[in-house]
């Protein structure tokens, strides 16, 4: 017998998975899941700043080992935004010591939302902060003049987040507020008056305890002027107004939260950028009744879809003031609900 001969009757070699060469993975051999751990250990922090990709964070807030981390968001996050005032689930190394990187790897449940688009045709969202339950708003008397407009885009946005706005108006040195204020007449506004010689941080301060306080306000109002007052050491930089063209310069460019501490208590300031527009395209205009309680209750008598503006037929609200039915304040509340709304439903973004 010949080879070529032995070879022809041999019989064909059999193969099974074993068989089969498997390629290394550069990332290993572990099959892939989208299980993802629990993470049951993982701890919760305060975020107390953003800067391109890392988060300052304060775990064991007002506890005996309270300290402040770095920390990255995991990859499980990426299309998730964390942002000033979130809490936030972390892992890793949570020793605060230098060098040492966190992940963020939750967000936990928001109470509140504050947010903003570009302009009021854009749905698109710029988140604010997170879970602050007050707006403090700063404006000026004068230097620069007070933009009435402005403040409504700021109380439509606090209405819909569900935060309670106050008001602090700056400079009254320079100017009588008194007309300027009239325009909320109608509101249960707290407002609080500042001049150069004389800042109501102790009165503005009592407010703030146990609250986190998002502070907001046109460029040049003196809104970081008062942040350094409240809180010493906090090193926000203050602008000046231009003399040309009467506009704020933008300083402070992030947004931080930053502790008040006083004899009385501790609360949050949320100081933010200086902006010259705030716009409303992401607003439920529902929400904005709904933090006129009294009213709201007088609207459910209204044919459904009334909008609550001075041409709506049959409007209860309206009818209700007419008749006297909601006392001396009545008008006035019904003017500052019709101007935010028509505010939100006609006016331009400023």
């Amino acid at each position: 017998m010949t080879w070529w001969d032995s070879a022809d009757d041999d019989p064909e070699p059999e193969y099974d998975e074993s068989s089969v060469r498997i390629r290394p993975n550069r990332k290993g051999n572990k099959p892939r899941t989208k299980t993802r751990p629990g993470h049951e250990n993982a701890l919760t922090a305060r975020v107390l700043a953003v800067d391109r990709g890392r988060y300052t964070v304060m775990l064991d807030e007002n506890r005996q080992g309270e300290r402040v981390l770095t920390a990255a968001r995991a990859s499980e996050l990426r299309k998730h935004a964390v942002v000033t005032g979130d809490r936030v689930d972390i892992v890793g190394d949570t020793t605060g010591a230098e060098g040492s990187l966190a992940r963020i790897v939750r967000i936990v449940p928001r109470k509140t939302l504050l947010r903003r688009s570009a302009d009021d045709t854009d749905a698109v969202e710029r988140v604010i902060v997170a879970n602050a339950d007050q707006m403090l708003i700063v404006v000026a008397a004068a230097n620069p003049e007070p933009r009435i407009r402005l403040v409504d885009r700021y109380l439509v946005a606090a209405y819909d987040a569900g935060v309670s706005p106050i008001l602090c108006i700056t400079k009254t040195d320079l100017a009588d507020p008194s007309e300027f204020l009239q325009n909320f007449a109608g509101l249960d506004l707290p407002v609080f008056a500042s001049r150069e010689d004389h800042m109501p941080l102790a009165e503005i301060s009592a407010a703030l305890i146990g609250h986190d306080t998002v502070f907001v306000g046109h460029s040049g109002v003196g809104k970081s002027t008062l942040v350094n007052a409240l809180v010493p050491g906090a090193l926000r930089a203050v602008g000046v107004v231009n003399t040309v063209t009467g506009r704020g310069r933008h300083t402070s460019s992030s947004t931080i939260s930053l502790r008040l501490e006083t004899d009385a208590g501790r609360g949050w300031v949320i100081d933010t950028p200086g902006v010259r527009s705030f716009g409303l395209g992401h607003i439920n205009t529902d929400n904005i009744l709904k933090a006129f309680t009294d009213l709201a209750s007088v609207a459910e008598n209204c044919p459904r879809g009334c909008t609550h503006l001075p041409d709506s037929p049959d409007c209860a609200i309206i009818e209700a003031v007419e008749r006297g039915d909601l006392g001396e304040t009545g008008p006035a509340r019904l003017d500052s609900l019709q101007r935010l709304l028509s505010t939100f439903a006609n006016a331009p973004a400023h």
